[in-house]
């Protein structure tokens, strides 16, 4: 791909879950939740063109993935009713983060959507708005639209900036995908931990609720939990399947990852605070040049 069409990318970057409590269980059948979102430099890339004929298409199909289940299109067609706009978008999206691996990359895609077709199609709705239409799509969709790491409570969706250390992560992708609805379906998954303070979490506690549950129940992640150890660390990311290593330095990092098993995926990423899509709309023409 030519660096032109590159740059003309939107971001989707990765997010790993640096801890992850579960308190309880609403009625709804949502768990109440508190976790910690860093964004890592890992990036899905999406091109959008605009249509005036009121269309949403996808110029590629996603393997296994339904026009229907397409996050890129229901994000898309959500903004076009919320604000009654004739114009519609082919999307193009360049598919590196793993499904179902705990990274958000679906809900990245849909995030990314929403903020370059606000601005595409020239509505200029306000974060906070984008962050509301975000939240039906998924509970961390509405963390990517604010593009910002953040403390989150309630089922995901109530943010507080933060600023974290931005360390190297070695992050390994097991062979398969974890269900994440049948994790939180488990009747042996913790739901009664008690609640924990920011402080709690920076002083050390990256206990993950879901970790026992996705142990017994997906050996491939065990596995690599184990070999993770033996360099130094192995925290799992929201439901899994992914899980990595936190490293002072990139050459750590890359060390580490040309010793994993080859039946591993494994790549290394840096924490970022601010997620790289925040620049991406910042260099697009608008009314604001602003993040709000």
């Amino acid at each position: 791909m030519n660096p032109e069409a590159i740059a003309q990318a939107w971001p989707a970057p990765a997010k790993l879950n640096l801890m992850l409590r579960v308190l309880g269980r609403r009625p709804d059948g949502y768990h109440r939740l508190q976790t910690v979102f860093q964004f890592i430099d890992r990036c899905d890339r999406l091109w959008f063109t605009p249509r005036d004929d009121g269309q949403i298409q996808r110029a590629d199909a996603l393997p296994g993935v339904p026009e229907s289940a397409d996050l890129t299109l229901r994000a898309a067609r959500a903004l076009q009713a919320h604000c009654g706009c004739p114009r519609g978008a082919e999307i193009r999206l360049d598919k590196t983060l793993p499904m179902g691996g705990g990274l958000g990359g679906g809900s990245s895609d849909a995030a990314t959507t929403l903020v370059a077709l606000n601005r595409l199609w020239g509505l200029d709705l306000p974060e906070d708005e984008l962050a509301a239409i975000a939240l039906p799509l998924g509970a961390d969709v509405p963390v990517f639209v604010r593009g910002r790491a953040a403390w989150a409570e309630g089922v995901g969706e109530q943010l507080t900036a933060v600023e974290l250390p931005e360390p190297w992560y070695l992050v390994l992708t097991p062979p398969g995908q974890v269900a994440t609805a049948a994790v939180f379906g488990d009747p042996q998954l913790t739901r009664d931990s008690l609640p924990v303070t920011l402080a709690d979490f920076v002083a050390g506690d990256r206990r993950n609720d879901c970790l026992a549950v996705v142990r017994r129940g997906y050996p491939e992640v065990a596995a690599a939990l184990d070999w993770l150890q033996g360099v130094g660390g192995g925290q799992l990311t929201g439901t899994g399947g992914c899980v990595f290593a936190v490293f002072a330095d990139q050459h750590s990092a890359l060390a580490a990852r040309d010793m994993a098993p080859p039946r591993f995926q494994a790549f290394v990423a840096r924490g970022l605070n601010r997620s790289p899509l925040l620049d991406r709309l910042a260099s697009e023409p608008g009314k604001h040049h602003a993040d709000h």
